[in-house]
């Protein structure tokens, strides 16, 4: 319709164009498969200018030379040859092969006046044990539509779940997700000799992704949630492990309440200041002079320091309290429960800044037992019985973002999903594996001494001659 002239002096920038777009979808390509490309090229350019028989050997020599790699340095070769070949094999075969019908069997497109609107597929990177896939979505669209749709991507990609992650605006990044990394128990490390510990990076596991798992005990509060069994103990005890240095020095000091008798912190009682095997009024009057020391240090404190460091000359304090609901929930004396509320309520309110934190574990997160959740920053979600005790415990929306704490098997205590305030995301982790042994050396790094044995001598069970015998006699 338009004018010849026009037409005419259209066609220079309608050219330029057309080249910039192919020069951008062969970027892309070249971006996405350079060691295919690459591959290609070579063997194009040996087939056909030198000939078959060159061809094969420099295919015969490469595929030496991998192996080569490969025995001789195999851990760099898994590092940088593996995922490369691995990433694009999969973008290509699996996601992108496959992509326009999942999206559009999964109605995650939208259509206006006859056009398609289809997410857009952008970097692959495949880990082994995962595939990172990011997506583009499509104007007006929202995370939660992907939320929704979370299980049927991982089946349509095959994988054993799928977990939606918000990169920026309109970015997503979807972990499909193929084995456990965490299978495997993880060993706990050696002691440090050195007394300084950083109470804002206590590491006491390693992450899925392979990197330590680190908490914050300055400035925070950690509440964590699990089933009987769920690994909750390794958790303490891997915190213990890890301030053992500090304790050593009289940097920080330990205390413990155990309403079970002692059956978890009675392993290794000298590793805290003062524990408490009962619920009842030992354990309170112990909370309510924590909830005294922390007014005392925020009046020292007053006009001097925001927060405390090591230099106010207080230790730091890190109240442990297994099954907190015993403590302020199941206790049948009205009298002491009440005041063992309003102690633990005054310590995780008031105690960030004075230096004392709490750690409190316990099995149901319900509001009924636990109304004052929000007080703590840091929430550990391990092995729970129902989907939605996750959001109970980690924040509402989490489990449909992939933190199924509720599907954790119980083969692998000590899992868990670490949710801190500020952060969108929780972490995937498991704690260290801390055995008897292993409390019997802290005990023996702490003290200068091995701690009691409590294990019993095992007989032979008397046969009939000497049941006999031992009538007669």
């Amino acid at each position: 319709m338009l004018p010849g002239w026009v037409k005419l002096v259209l066609s220079p920038v309608a050219a330029l164009v057309l080249l910039c777009w192919l020069g951008y979808q062969l970027g892309r390509v070249v971006y996405r498969y350079p060691l295919s490309l690459i591959l290609l090229v070579v063997a194009w350019w040996s087939y056909s200018g030198l000939g078959p028989w060159w061809f094969c050997a420099l295919l015969a020599l490469l595929l030496g030379l991998l192996a080569l790699w490969w025995w001789k340095h195999r851990a760099s070769f898994e590092r940088f040859a593996v995922p490369r070949v691995r990433t694009e094999c999969r973008r290509f075969f699996v996601y992108a092969w496959e992509w326009r019908s999942v999206m559009r069997l999964s109605e995650l497109t939208k259509d206006k006046r006859g056009r398609e609107y289809r997410p857009k597929l952008g970097r692959v990177r495949a880990e082994g044990w995962r595939d990172l896939v990011r997506v583009r979505m499509v104007k007006g669209q929202a995370p939660e539509q992907w939320e929704l749709h979370a299980s049927g991507l991982a089946h349509a990609f095959n994988a054993e779940s799928c977990r939606i992650r918000v990169r920026k605006p309109g970015r997503l990044e979807l972990d499909f997700i193929h084995s456990d990394p965490l299978a495997r128990s993880i060993p706990v490390p050696e002691l440090a000799e050195e007394s300084v510990v950083d109470l804002r990076r206590v590491t006491v596991g390693r992450t899925e992704t392979g990197r330590p798992l680190r908490l914050q005990l300055l400035g925070t509060h950690v509440l964590t949630v699990g089933v009987s069994g769920a690994g909750k103990g390794s958790l303490l005890w891997s915190v213990a492990w890890a301030l053992a240095p500090a304790i050593k020095a009289g940097r920080v000091k330990l205390f413990g309440i155990d309403p079970k008798g002692g059956m978890e912190l009675g392993q290794a009682p000298e590793v805290f200041e003062r524990v408490v095997y009962d619920n009842g009024s030992h354990a309170v009057t112990l909370l309510e002079w924590l909830a005294q020391e922390v007014k005392r240090r925020a009046e020292s404190y007053r006009g001097r320091r925001r927060m405390w460091t090591p230099e106010s000359g207080d230790p730091f304090i890190l109240l442990v309290v297994d099954e907190l609901a015993d403590v302020i929930a199941y206790q049948t004396d009205k009298n002491l429960r009440d005041r063992a509320t309003r102690a633990v309520q005054a310590i995780t309110s008031q105690g960030r800044a004075p230096g004392v934190c709490v750690l409190g574990l316990l099995q149901d997160p319900r509001k009924e037992i636990i109304a004052f959740r929000h007080l703590f920053s840091t929430r550990i979600a391990m092995r729970l019985d129902e989907p939605a005790q996750v959001d109970m415990v980690l924040g509402d929306g989490v489990r449909k973002r992939g933190a199924a704490a509720h599907e954790i098997p119980e083969s692998t205590p000590g899992v868990a999903w670490v949710k801190e305030d500020g952060k969108r995301e929780p972490l995937r982790a498991r704690v260290f594996h801390v055995t008897d042994d292993h409390l019997t050396q802290l005990v023996g790094y702490l003290t200068g001494r091995s701690a009691l044995s409590t294990s019993a001598e095992i007989v032979d069970f008397p046969t009939g001659v000497d049941q006999q015998r031992g009538g007669a006699a």
